[in-house]
């Protein structure tokens, strides 16, 4: 079993790579739909629609306009994640996400920091390097 540390990862927006990522999270899911039924001993239950959502966690970076700029509120982006890094043979993930938030915070004794949240339209797709 393969094992990765979480320095090897990178998020892209299309081709540009987010500038200053600490971490990132992504979380698919899928409804069900009960199919239970009278006399039954046990609920049952049938997959039905799939959706992901996301955030990215970064040192803020106002000249990263392919990357973190181009992570407006209200935008439409294709997003990657490459959990493991982008060399021949990685795993990574591809969706279009909404962004639906962005949060930037500092404070006196530490970095200013960007976090963004996306929403997936459609489907993600999972492929290799």
């Amino acid at each position: 079993m393969a094992t990765h540390k979480g320095s090897e990862g990178l998020i892209k927006v299309g081709s540009a790579t987010v500038a200053e990522v600490k971490s990132y999270s992504l979380e698919e899911s899928a409804d069900t739909i009960e199919t239970t039924k009278m006399g039954d001993a046990a609920r049952t239950y049938l997959p039905s629609l799939t959706s992901f959502s996301g955030s990215i966690d970064c040192f803020w970076d106002e000249t990263d306009t392919s990357g973190q700029v181009a992570l407006a509120v209200g935008a439409s982006v294709t997003l990657v994640f490459y959990p493991e890094g982008a060399d021949s043979g990685d795993t990574y993930y591809s969706g279009t996400a909404l962004v639906t938030g962005k949060t930037i915070t500092g404070s006196f004794d530490g970095m200013v920091e960007a976090s963004i949240s996306v929403q997936g339209t459609g489907a993600i797709t999972t492929t290799t390097v």
